[in-house]
């Protein structure tokens, strides 16, 4: 299942082997949160993604 995921599958597999696990719920949330910004800047979402902020 980690080489279908790519770059970010072997992200997480290096994170793991060098037992970094708490750096794991920073990158998912900084993934989330760049992508939240890119859908609201550039769909009709955008509006209602401010108020979440």
């Amino acid at each position: 299942m980690i080489k279908r995921l790519g770059i970010i599958g072997e992200l997480f597999q290096f994170l793991w082997d060098q037992k970094l696990y708490w750096m794991i719920p920073m990158i998912v949330i900084i993934v989330l949160v760049i992508a939240i910004s890119l859908l609201g800047q550039t769909t009709a979402v955008g509006p209602f993604i401010y108020t979440l902020f």
